[in-house]
């Protein structure tokens, strides 16, 4: 079974947007253009008949910018104040665009509470099936401005981990995860030029746990160890996941026609049964690049067609 193109079928779909994603990391400011082709995908999925539910960061990076923070603030006060100064300007967003197609969104905050709590899961559950009945596309976020460390409940801590709960819920069978890295790699490729990509994820061992080292951005809290936890809360309830690099937004049209894009770990309820599929080594894998270069050039010359070596499945 090909379980790239099995993506295309997924009806129940829920993404998250990391803050790198829709701000330009210089300002702080809404990138306009992405959030616009965002939106017009989003609606593009709609269309095919996908229900889609959006899980948004950017409201703490926001919020700081407005109120002339130049970094993400220490002090917890200071960040959910942020925080609630930055959600109204990023649903203002949202809501005029979609807005253009004629689409009706609704704000959902949720905190560790609303999925813990038995009571409360409930009922956003049933929060979440009355919007999709109603054909109205769900931005959640964690409600920063109250959010705090319980010691029954504690806090999502990061939207990576909170998307997942979201996607256990509703009961989606696809979570995207874009953020500012491509996936998941055996190492850290920065530090290792060794490092190879990993496509596919069978399970999720220990293994594949001390692979997920680093830290996030300055704009975001979540590294690839969040995003490996996510993915076990999202595989356990059902659904596949995906983490892919936001930089191009297009990505997410890829992820769905099937394409070789970012790492993909498939739920316990796959069937799969074999390891986990890794990129070729990069000594390796410049071999081949140059022998298909010398092809091409071979090709060119006698005239014929060449389809050369695609980039950026890396």
């Amino acid at each position: 079974m090909d379980f790239r193109q099995a993506l295309k079928d997924k009806k129940k779909i829920v993404i998250k947007i990391g803050t790198s994603t829709i701000t330009y990391p210089e300002t702080g400011n809404i990138n306009l253009d992405k959030l616009e082709k965002f939106v017009r995908i989003l609606i593009n999925l709609r269309n095919k008949g996908k229900e889609v539910i959006v899980v948004s960061s950017g409201a703490v990076g926001i919020g700081r910018n407005v109120l002339g923070y130049t970094s993400r603030p220490k002090e917890k006060d200071v960040r959910q104040a942020c925080a609630a100064v930055g959600q109204g300007r990023l649903m203002m967003m949202y809501e005029k665009l979609f807005a253009e197609y004629s689409q009706l969104t609704a704000q959902v905050l949720l905190t560790k509470e609303s999925i813990t709590n038995e009571a409360c899961a409930a009922n956003a559950r049933n929060t979440f099936d009355r919007l999709a009945a109603m054909h109205v596309v769900p931005i959640v976020n964690e409600n920063d401005a109250i959010s705090v460390d319980e010691e029954l409940y504690g806090n999502f801590g990061d939207n990576d981990t909170m998307a997942a709960h979201v996607a256990s819920l509703v009961g989606a069978d696809l979570l995207i995860l874009m953020s500012d890295i491509e996936g998941l790699y055996t190492d850290d490729p920065k530090r290792n030029p060794g490092a190879r990509f990993v496509h596919t994820v069978g399970r999720i061992d220990s293994e594949l746990e001390r692979m997920g080292k680093g830290a996030g951005t300055s704009v975001g809290t979540g590294g690839m160890a969040t995003k490996i936890e996510a993915a076990k809360i999202a595989t356990d309830a059902g659904a596949d996941m995906v983490i892919a690099n936001g930089e191009n937004i297009y990505t997410i049209n890829d992820i769905m026609a099937g394409k070789k894009i970012g790492t993909l770990f498939l739920s316990r309820d796959s069937g799969y049964t074999g390891g986990n599929e890794l990129a070729p080594e990069r000594e390796q894998y410049r071999r081949q690049a140059k022998r298909m270069k010398k092809e091409a050039i071979s090709q060119v010359k006698s005239g014929g067609q060449y389809y050369g070596l695609r980039a950026g499945n890396w």
